[in-house]
């Protein structure tokens, strides 16, 4: 028998490459999502396309979109400061609606291919407090899917696999040394240079490093 179909939104970070080589172990056959949406570290996308080839993945697909037209977030917004400090309240690297929108691209793809599951690497532990990151979101998208398409009203059930939602990020760098991640390979960084460079001191650069700290794993992050 053929492999399921499964979509996967990969960014190019840590996080989504670990839930690939997850879905590749539980012999998913692997669509990869990315999405141009007017990031300011855009590099992340050669790191997204490679992490598809190196993990096998059966295509990757790069959609593009515009969601700087809006403005409101740090990494849109060129006018707006990635912080580098720590805040209690919701960082302005929040992007609108963002997850929203991914999830809508992939849950219209996976109706194309047939496909029932669709990962995505959203984490509720070492994270900045992002609400489309929580359980609860999860939950509502996954309910909406089958509201909302052809395929769920005729008995094809979608479903939104998070499997780091409640893991923090020692264990999700451990998982994925687990499945022979080569972690240089990703870029995380809010501010990444041109070659992938991280800045060390954004929100995503310090979860990370505290992560590979308490992993235990030397850290393989390229630093400018």
């Amino acid at each position: 028998m053929s492999s399921p179909k499964a979509v996967v939104l990969v960014s190019g970070g840590l996080d989504s490459a670990t839930v690939l080589a997850i879905a590749r172990e539980q012999e998913f056959a692997c669509y990869t999502m990315s999405f141009d949406y007017g990031q300011r570290h855009r590099v992340e996308l050669q790191a997204a396309a490679e992490i598809s080839r190196l993990l096998g993945a059966v295509e990757h697909k790069l959609i593009t979109i515009d969601l700087g037209g809006m403005g409101g977030s740090a990494l849109t917004d060129s006018s707006i400061a990635v912080p580098e400090a720590p805040t209690e309240a919701i960082p302005v690297t929040y992007v609108p609606a963002r997850n929203t929108v991914f999830l809508a691209f992939a849950l219209g793809w996976a109706e194309v291919l047939g496909a029932q599951d669709i990962f995505i690497g959203v984490n509720a532990v070492d994270y900045s407090g992002y609400p489309d990151c929580r359980p609860a979101f999860v939950e509502a998208f996954e309910h909406l899917a089958n509201l909302a398409t052809r395929a769920g009203l005729e008995g094809q059930r979608f479903r939104i696999q998070a499997p780091l939602i409640h893991l923090s990020k020692a264990e999700i760098i451990r998982e994925g040394i687990r499945l022979g991640i080569d972690y240089s390979r990703t870029v995380s960084c809010y501010q990444a240079d041109e070659t992938g460079r991280a800045c060390g001191v954004c929100d995503s650069c310090r979860f990370r490093k505290q992560g590979f700290q308490e992993a235990g794993v030397p850290d393989p992050t390229r630093y400018h």
